[in-house]
C-alpha cells in the first residue's frame, strides 16, 4: 500500500496515476489518499496501515513531516522539504526524499530561454524550496515573494513592471488557483507581462488556472504542473523499489 499525505485532497490526481499504473503493469498494489488535520497524526495512521510502504507529502506537511523521519536524503536536507517518504519493510523507519526538484527541473528546463536570466518565486512553502533549489542550480536570480516582508523575500506589492522587465521567469507555488476556487489568482501586475515572459504554476486542477490565463492573455509562455507532478511521481516510484 503506499498513500498521500497533506490537507486538502480533493484536487489531488495522484491515486489515480499511480493505481492506473498499477493497473496497466500488473502491480498488486493500491495508492490512497490521506488527508491529515495535523502532522501529528501521521504516527496514528502508521500504526492503523501497517502494510504502507512509501507515502507522498503534500501541502502543507512538506516542511513539518521532517521532524518524524528516522532518515532524510541530503538532496532533500539541503532543499529544507520533503514529498516522497521511503517506509523500511523491516523495521517501519522513515526515509525522506524530495522528488519535486526533479520533476519540476525535467519540465522547465526546455522552457528556458537565453533571455531568461531571473525568475520569482511566488510563495514559501515546502514547494517553493525544491523550485529555489533547482532554479538556483541552472544560474538564474531568485526572488521569493511572499505576503510578508522578511529579509528573505520580497512582498507582492513591490513586483512592479520595472522588475518584471530583469525577472522573465514566474513560478506560483501557492494553491491559489486550485480547485475548487479556480477564480482565485496571485496578485501581480498582469499587464506587464509579455511575449518575453515565462509563467509556471505548480498548481494543476483546473488544467488552465487563472494565473495561466491572464498570463497568455499578455503573451507569455504558460504551463502547468501536471507532467511535473508524473514527474516527481515515477522518481517516487524508483525510490520505493530500489
Amino acid at each position: 500500500m503506499y498513500g498521500l499525505i497533506g490537507n486538502p485532497l480533493g484536487h489531488s490526481f495522484s491515486a489515480d496515476f499511480f493505481n492506473r499504473k498499477f493497473a496497466d503493469e500488473g502491480i498488486d498494489e493500491v495508492y490512497m489518499l490521506f488527508p491529515l488535520k495535523d502532522i501529528s497524526e501521521l504516527k496514528d495512521l502508521l500504526l492503523t496501515h501497517p502494510g504502507l510502504k512509501g507515502l507522498n507529502v503534500t501541502i502543507p506537511y512538506k516542511q513539518q513531516v521532517i521532524g518524524y523521519l528516522t532518515d532524510i536524503d541530503d538532496d532533500a536536507r539541503r532543499i529544507g522539504a520533503v514529498n516522497v517518504i521511503k517506509i523500511s519493510d523491516d523495521d517501519k523507519t522513515l526515509k525522506g526524499y524530495n522528488t519535486d526538484a526533479i520533476g519540476f527541473h525535467d519540465t522547465i528546463a526546455p522552457l528556458i530561454m537565453p533571455h531568461m536570466h531571473g525568475a520569482l518565486v511566488l510563495g514559501t512553502g515546502g514547494a517553493s524550496k525544491a523550485v529555489v533549489h533547482v532554479l538556483k542550480k541552472m544560474g538564474l536570480e531568485v526572488l521569493s515573494v511572499s505576503r510578508h516582508k522578511s529579509d528573505a523575500t520580497i512582498t507582492y506589492d513591490e513586483i512592479t513592471p520595472e522588475l518584471l522587465e530583469r525577472f522573465h521567469v514566474i513560478v506560483n507555488t501557492t494553491p491559489l488557483g486550485m480547485w475548487p476556487d479556480i477564480e482565485k489568482a496571485p496578485g501581480i501586475p498582469y499587464e506587464a507581462l509579455s511575449p518575453l515572459h515565462l509563467c509556471y504554476d505548480l498548481v494543476y486542477n483546473p488544467e488552465v488556472t487563472e494565473f495561466m490565463r491572464r498570463s497568455a492573455a499578455e503573451g507569455a509562455t504558460v504551463k502547468n504542473g501536471l507532467d511535473m507532478l508524473h514527474g516527481q511521481a515515477l522518481a517516487a516510484w524508483r525510490i520505493w523499489n530500489s
